[in-house]
């Protein structure tokens, strides 16, 4: 017998999800709230609005989250205003970078915490394996036939 969380046939765990109308009300309250945090980051109005329609386009179930079908999938998206956030808009990296620390660190940070980042490649004979390619293996130092992992810890 399979648990509810399983598909037969599948071998990974594919989670089931009973969204309401009431759970994606709640998700975009965080995400505006998220937005609030960065509004210093940019000097004007268009650039931070650009921002948060870019943030809603990321999450929409689009295949492709490119920037033209994203602002069409946005109430009130323009494909050249968020064009332009990417390419001419200018913001302050610095705090960005800043505001994104302390969010971070409010939210998993422990006075004796680290938080590690690490990408790691295995070298991979065959392509058995998911994600087996010729790509940069850092512990051989050179491309190679491998696998690579991100991990955090």
């Amino acid at each position: 017998m399979l648990p509810a969380c399983r598909t037969g046939g599948e071998p990974f765990a594919i989670p089931q999800f009973a969204l309401t109308r009431s759970d994606l009300d709640t998700f975009m309250d965080e995400l505006r709230g998220f937005h609030t945090a960065f509004r210093g980051c940019f000097a004007r109005q268009e650039p931070r609005d650009q921002f948060f329609n870019s943030m809603v386009g990321q999450f929409s179930p689009l295949e492709r989250t490119s920037i033209a079908p994203m602002a069409l999938q946005v109430e009130g998206g323009k494909v050249r205003a968020m064009q332009r956030l990417v390419s001419d808009a200018l913001w302050d990296e610095e705090v960005m970078l800043e505001t994104y620390h302390r969010l971070l660190q409010d939210e998993m940070g422990e006075p004796d915490g680290v938080l590690i980042i690490d990408e790691t490649g295995f070298a991979k004979k065959g392509q058995d394996s998911v994600g087996v390619a010729r790509q940069y293996c850092g512990s051989l130092g050179k491309v190679e036939n491998c696998q690579v992992g991100v991990f955090a810890a």
